[in-house]
């Protein structure tokens, strides 16, 4: 139902924004973003584009919100953005795809907030033993995660790679303070500016 786009319907939520998504095997009802997350969202794709126009090499384009079927582990995500080559989100699009599949991705980002903090980190020990995005996400080979959390007892970004795709599991690469202007390295190459970026308020 959720690949089909009938999930929503099936369960009788407005189209406000809220979002569905199917997190370790559980349908997971989350309220759409504030202005804060997705201000950072689009600090983000400001570094892609900033380099996209700096050199005409550059292959990387980045989408938000678009549904990623996760179908080898049962599951469907929406990440906050989704970085792939050029000539893959152009075949997407000609295509009308309604959703992207994970060898088509190279990067996710997620933002947390207070109600979804849970579900984008690395699965704990009595949180969530159905597993987490985190682990979805590295259970389905995508390269790069970069998780921003904006939880005030750690507010950081974290890019994680090498997923070992047996275990759900990520290495961590590099983190940084908000404050700190995040290089993101090969293969991509672009720096986001998160001079603005707050922890959420309690």
């Amino acid at each position: 139902m959720w690949v089909r786009d009938e999930l929503v319907d099936y369960l009788h939520l407005p189209k406000d924004g809220t979002r569905v998504e199917i997190i370790g095997g559980e349908i997971v009802v989350s309220p759409g973003p504030t202005v804060g997350h997705n201000g950072i969202v689009r600090d983000v794709e400001r570094g892609v584009f900033a380099a996209e126009l700096a050199d005409p090499a550059f292959i990387w384009r980045s989408v938000q919100t678009t549904d990623l079927n996760m179908f080898d582990i049962g599951d469907g995500y929406i990440p906050d953005l989704i970085l792939l080559e050029e000539p893959i989100l152009r075949e997407a699009r000609a295509s009308e795809a309604k959703h992207l599949l994970p060898h088509q991705v190279d990067l996710v980002v997620e933002v947390t907030s207070i109600s979804t903090a849970v579900n984008d980190r690395e699965p704990k020990a009595g949180r969530r033993p159905a597993g987490t995005k985190w682990s979805g996400y590295a259970h389905s080979g995508i390269p790069y995660y970069l998780l921003i959390d904006r939880d005030p007892r750690a507010a950081k970004a974290t890019l994680y790679g090498m997923p070992e795709r047996r275990s759900g599991m990520y290495k961590e690469i590099r983190s940084w303070d908000f404050g700190e202007t995040i290089r993101i390295g090969a293969p991509f190459g672009f720096d986001i500016s998160t001079e603005q970026w707050t922890p959420w308020d309690d």
